[in-house]
């Protein structure tokens, strides 16, 4: 006849005292949380075992479905995580600040770093003034 290992789960603050007994031993051990607390009885489990399959009941307060709650919870749990910052529509980067706007008295719309041109190509545009406008000659007709 198989007998049963049977896991006993005390919690003690964070910590959790695992007793597991079968085949006429009990063993004992500490664990830091639930999911380690099963790893370890698992563990124990095998030093009991006599090498063949076994079936172990896990219990916390004396029912295995107190454990199997306590434990898929711990499982399913996702950790906290700080909320995601979404910028506001039409927002300034924060890779761009005051100091790398160019210093020009005339307002220009804020083009993505992409869409900039280099620094040294912007100076020659600014000593080189304003572009003086074409003025447009009649084609000549051609000779028939």
């Amino acid at each position: 006849m198989v007998e049963a290992i049977t896991a006993t789960y005390v919690q003690e603050d964070a910590d959790w005292t695992i007793t597991v007994s079968g085949h006429g031993k009990e063993l004992t051990a500490r664990a830091p949380g639930i999911i380690a607390a099963r790893d370890r009885a698992d563990q124990l489990v095998e030093q009991l075992g006599d090498g063949g399959k076994t079936t172990v009941v896990h219990l916390l307060n004396g029912s295995a479905l107190d454990f199997t709650s306590a434990y898929m919870t711990a499982r399913l749990t996702l950790p906290k995580l700080p909320p995601l910052e979404v910028p506001p529509p039409g927002g300034v980067p924060k890779q761009q600040t005051s100091e790398q706007a160019p210093a020009s008295t005339e307002k220009k719309p804020v083009l993505p770093p992409s869409k900039q041109l280099p620094k040294a190509v912007e100076d020659r545009k600014a000593s080189a003034g304003p572009v003086p406008a074409e003025t447009k000659t009649p084609a000549k007709r051609a000779r028939a």
